[in-house]
């Protein structure tokens, strides 16, 4: 009986927790910067205080492609990066199932054209943009640094823990999972992997990309750091910057690291400074 109580209580603490509401001083908050379909797209903005323009990241949340929102996963970068006097946006994006691939890249390079587009109201240095996401938008992140040019092009990427070949994924499951959806089939077969593969930011890998900056933890079973580890190979066998900060102990999250005692984040402050000067 008490432990059913206290399996209620537990809960409804975490039903209300949910249903409160973001808040963050300075937060400019559910601006719309697309419309697909019928689908209000939105971002938050901070802005700091000073004349600018100032170096700006945009942040894409993961959740397998399937759930999330701008609020979900990446909020652990949204003081760092506040405090380091960076303009950042975290973004929405359409989700799978009810939305297959490439609505979720499209949203992507729609948030980075917004960005430019309304850069002298946000204080955005438009040569000075880094795209950061994890997980799923480390994927997402990253296809936009391998694929983008003209005004989605940006001058650095960070993606942590980032499935860059979704090929390997499936097959280390033996299941599409929340791929499925991302693709529009539940059948793991030839056809599949043809897609995932075309889908891969590894396979998009060229010359002449922007400098990218990887984040993994070395426990992470979700997306092992080998995706990590094979990624900057080609990257640099391109000719390409690629870096990797390996967390020690680090499960897929970084929600998780916070007990570890990583300093990835003042890491990554550093990095985008010292690339972006």
């Amino acid at each position: 009986m008490k432990f059913a109580l206290l399996t209620s209580l537990l809960l409804t603490t975490a039903l209300h927790a949910a249903d409160k509401p973001f808040t963050m001083p300075g937060l400019k908050q559910d601006i719309e910067f697309a419309k697909a379909g019928d689908v209000s797209l939105t971002l938050d903005a901070f802005v700091p205080e000073g004349e600018g323009p100032f170096l700006t990241c945009i942040l894409v949340h993961g959740g397998g492609f399937t759930k999330g929102d701008k609020h979900s996963f990446i909020k652990p970068l949204f003081e760092p990066l506040s405090k380091a006097g960076f303009t950042w946006f975290t973004i929405n994006y359409r989700l799978a199932p009810q939305h297959a691939w490439p609505a979720c890249a499209d949203d992507v390079a729609s948030a980075i054209q917004w960005v430019k587009a309304h850069a002298a109201e946000y204080k955005v240095d438009v040569n000075r943009i880094a795209i950061i996401g994890e997980s799923a938008g480390g994927h997402l992140v990253s296809w936009a640094g391998v694929t983008s040019k003209g005004n989605t092009r940006v001058a650095a990427v960070v993606p942590f823990y980032a499935p860059h070949d979704l090929v390997v994924q499936v097959e280390r499951r033996k299941a599409l999972g929340g791929l499925g959806g991302l693709i529009g089939t539940e059948k793991l077969n030839e056809a599949a992997l043809k897609k995932l593969a075309e889908i891969s930011p590894l396979n998009h890998v060229r010359s002449g990309l922007p400098p990218f900056l990887q984040i993994h933890g070395d426990k992470d079973v979700t997306v092992p750091l080998s995706q990590s580890v094979n990624f900057e190979a080609k990257m640099k066998a391109a000719g390409n910057r690629c870096e990797t900060i390996v967390v020690p102990g680090g499960i897929h999250g970084m929600g998780g690291w916070e007990k570890l005692g990583s300093d990835y984040q003042a890491q990554m402050i550093a990095w985008l400074r010292k690339t972006l000067k």
